[in-house]
């Protein structure tokens, strides 16, 4: 049994470790993607969540990339390459959503809308995984689940 003065040392301790840990410069902290970084990653996020990132999806990112900012098929398979790893690293989707509605107008957001159902549906199939994200992605950048229907539309139709 811990004594009370065993118990004030413990408690300082941790009350001490605590501050510390608060208080400790955050070097890992990942950096606030722009709206071009932020849209790969959420490519390349909708092509994982399914479990199955195929060469298919791969090759339609690059695609997107490449269109979407006058990107050489090399720069763009770079850009997808520095999504691939923020993408990993970040613990939720609100950080890539939040970058593209700060740089981005509604009227084009529901352009990137349809670019990333042509991920989704990149392999010919639909899955609840993608569909779900694909939901919460459309209300997070202030796009209704009509727009968001109408440009999954646009892309069944090609």
């Amino acid at each position: 049994m811990i004594g009370s003065a065993g118990l004030k040392t413990y408690i300082c301790r941790m009350f001490d470790s605590l501050l510390r840990r608060l208080t400790a410069p955050t070097h890992d902290r990942l950096p606030e993607p722009d709206a071009d970084l932020a849209l790969a990653a959420l490519l390349v996020r909708l092509a994982r969540a399914d479990g199955d990132y195929s060469s298919v999806e791969i090759s339609r990112i690059d695609k997107v990339l490449a269109v979407r900012h006058a990107l050489t098929p090399a720069a763009a398979a770079e850009m997808r390459t520095q999504a691939e790893a923020l993408e990993q690293e970040a613990p939720d989707t609100v950080r890539f959503t939040r970058a593209i509605k700060e740089g981005t107008a509604i009227e084009e957001r529901a352009e990137l809308v349809q670019a990333m159902w042509s991920i989704a549906l990149a392999d010919n199939r639909r899955d609840a995984a993608e569909d779900q994200l694909m939901r919460l992605v459309a209300n997070l950048l202030g796009l209704t689940d009509q727009q968001s229907a109408l440009a999954r539309q646009k892309v069944d139709k090609r």
